[in-house]
């Protein structure tokens, strides 16, 4: 019997390795790389512990060489919803009866398969079917998957260790018991990371989950849940059930056990997904908890005391990196007169040397967006700016499908602070600029409080301490994770505790105790040791009369 108090310590970030030509990372990965391209995977559904083909299938294409099948992955319909349901109730009765030391036990072996023996496999998957190039997949699905494992064990050790106070003779405790039903784990394309922490921060607080990966993401996907169950993970603790979202989430949203959403991805989905939960609220043994992560119109705004080549670096690479595809990039920029022609130049500069391509080939800044309906999408707000008379593509605005869904990174310069690209999420590799007056910068802050909806990230550029303090104040909830003299990017786990409000989500914070402590359904026990015999309290005695 585990009767020992344990607490897992504050560990470190896992380092993010080089791939510089030479180093044994680059060839691992390299000889990965040429493995997966040179196969076709059959991805099954996974339920139960037990692989299962439905026939209905669909082909992984890499989307810088979207002729090139590497896999075809099975559908799941609403009969397997309702087994991997079965699955997940069945194995919730054990896994919540763990000890916590014994669920930790099995993230941290997850941590360790990845960062020691799968690593060049799980960034070669996410690099082919994500388009993500060598430093992209190192950060996100190698040491963000792994940080987030690791904290998470400190996290609930902290957790677990809150408890209340107790007077002489009364023990007071707090249970932290998992949610009463199971978890359903929807999961974005755009990071490996976040598909793994969707799911493993409520099954490590004792949850199950029902987990339906993008289809853009299904092969670094299934590699994970591979290595989940290498790891030891009980059989029905997790179950993969790709398939087309109306059939899967119809399918969960009437089960009377739906007892949570985690959630990343677009805000018109989220809504939906809320608005079915209500519509089923009679149903539910409990109510559900619901997490979940959307969009983002990320700023920079630029005060004139700030350093142009600081902007210019951060906006090529918080509006560039992974092709604009993060929640948090930069897709819109409030820059002051007097620093916009040499911010302008500088921009300029890098942008002529980068590079758009091939994912194998290390020198690209850049790769391929995810799909065609992405591509189109993308390039339709490129041709609204390139017909605007308020508007002017002054970088990039290509695009080429041909063989991959490549668009050059784009810098749109606007008169109009409200023109459609400075206030709709595009998700691509577009900047739109709005050049302001310098004298007008308590004006352009409001502006950049009022244009969006969403309220995810963003960055301030000055070297005036008191301007960065009331721009930050102006700014209050313009965004939950705010940047000074830093690109609006890059939230690294244990350090910036990611996620926003408004529409971009309900805030839960991913990378600390915050979200873990979402997936609990907290007991408070008293216990009395001297149990009173008598109903009266002293204020009853009565006082005699004289």
């Amino acid at each position: 019997m585990n009767n020992a108090i344990f607490v897992f310590e504050y560990p470190e970030n896992e380092p993010v390795k080089t791939y510089s030509p030479g180093t044994p990372e680059r060839k691992s990965l390299q000889s990965e790389l040429d493995r997966l391209s040179s196969e076709v995977i059959d991805i099954p559904l996974i339920i139960g512990g037990k692989e299962v083909r439905t026939g209905n299938t669909e082909a992984v294409r890499m989307p810088h060489d979207h002729g090139h099948i590497i896999g075809n992955y099975h559908k799941a319909g609403p009969q397997e919803v309702k087994l991997a349901i079965d699955a997940a109730m069945k194995a919730h009765r054990e896994w919540e009866s763990f000890s916590y030391v014994e669920r930790v036990s099995v993230s941290l072996r997850i941590a360790e398969l990845i960062a020691k023996k799968h690593r060049a496999t799980l960034n070669a998957a996410t690099m082919l079917g994500q388009s993500k190039n060598a430093y992209q997949a190192e950060i996100d699905a190698a040491c963000e998957t792994v940080d987030f494992l690791r904290f998470n064990a400190h996290y609930i050790s902290d957790i677990y260790n809150e408890q209340p106070h107790s007077d002489p003779g009364f023990i007071n405790r707090i249970e932290y018991r998992p949610l009463e039903g199971f978890i359903f784990s929807l999961t974005p394309f755009n990071f490996t990371a976040i598909a793994s922490n969707l799911n493993m921060s409520p099954v490590l607080m004792g949850n199950t989950a029902l987990w339906k990966p993008a289809t853009n993401s299904i092969m670094s996907n299934y590699v994970l849940m591979q290595i989940f169950k290498e790891a030891g993970m009980p059989d029905g603790v997790i179950n993969f059930i790709p398939g087309t979202g109306s059939v899967v989430g119809n399918a969960i949203f009437s089960d009377h056990n739906f007892a949570g959403l985690h959630f990343t991805g677009s805000n018109i989905t989220f809504n939906r997904l809320w608005q079915s939960v209500a519509q089923n609220l009679p149903n539910y043994k409990s109510y559900p908890k619901i997490v979940g992560e959307t969009g983002g119109k990320d700023f920079i705004v630029v005060h004139n005391s700030a350093h142009a080549d600081e902007v210019a670096t951060a906006i090529v690479r918080g509006s560039f990196e992974y092709q604009g595809q993060k929640c948090s990039a930069a897709s819109r920029a409030y820059i002051p007169k007097s620093l916009w022609p040499s911010v302008r130049e500088k921009v300029g500069d890098m942008l002529s040397q980068i590079t758009v391509g091939d994912v194998r080939e290390f020198s690209n800044f850049m790769n391929a967006v995810i799909d065609e309906a992405s591509f189109d999408n993308i390039m339709g707000y490129i041709e609204k700016a390139r017909h605007s008379p308020d508007t002017k593509v002054i970088f990039g605005g290509k695009g080429d499908k041909t063989k991959g869904y490549f668009i050059e990174p784009t810098i749109i310069l606007t008169e109009d602070p409200h023109f459609v690209t400075m206030e709709e999420e595009i998700f691509g590799p577009v900047l739109t600029v709005f050049v302001y007056d310098d004298k007008n910068w308590e004006e352009t802050l409001k502006l950049v409080d009022e244009t969006s909806p969403y309220a995810l990230t963003g960055a301030i550029f000055a070297h005036d301490r008191m301007v960065l303090d009331k721009a930050s104040k102006t700014l209050k909830y313009a965004a939950g994770n705010l940047y000074f003299n830093d690109k609006p990017t890059g939230a690294v786990v244990g350090q910036q505790p990611f996620g926003g409000s408004r529409q971009s989500g309900t805030n839960d914070k991913a990378g600390s105790h915050l979200n873990l402590i979402r997936w609990t359904s907290p007991r408070t026990i008293k216990e009395t040791l001297l149990p009173p015999t008598d109903f009266k309290y002293p204020f009853m005695k009565g006082d005699r009369c004289h």
